[in-house]
């Protein structure tokens, strides 16, 4: 797992070779990177089912709360077989509009 900090979010990019391990470590490093924005780059070549996103689900709800944003790109999953209120998203720059829809909203009282 890659963690970069960009000027308005971090991202959290996917190295490993399967999905619990990236999970595993993700879950280990996320009390250091849970205040900011937050995009997740799952790599299209970890073989993913639909209840590994739903393990975001309460992160997701957590950092709406809290006002900050949370998407994950992934290129391969049907989004439509998930929750609204769960980001994903198929490429880097649709989730980085995403979270300037969002940080709009926030400034309208959305």
């Amino acid at each position: 797992m890659l963690i970069t900090k960009k000027e308005n979010y971090i991202l959290v990019t996917s190295e490993e070779e399967n999905f619990t391990e990236f999970y595993k470590k993700f879950k280990d490093n996320y009390g250091y990177i849970k205040d900011g924005h937050l995009i997740i780059h799952i790599s299209k070549k970890i073989s993913l089912e639909n209840k590994d996103f739903l393990l975001f689900l309460d992160i997701a709800e957590e950092k709406q709360q809290n006002g900050t944003s949370f998407v994950i790109v992934n290129s391969v999953i049907d989004i439509d077989n998930f929750p609204e209120n769960l980001n994903i998203v198929p490429t880097l720059q649709e989730a980085e509009d995403i979270l300037e829809m969002e940080a709009i909203e926030r400034e309208l009282g959305f």
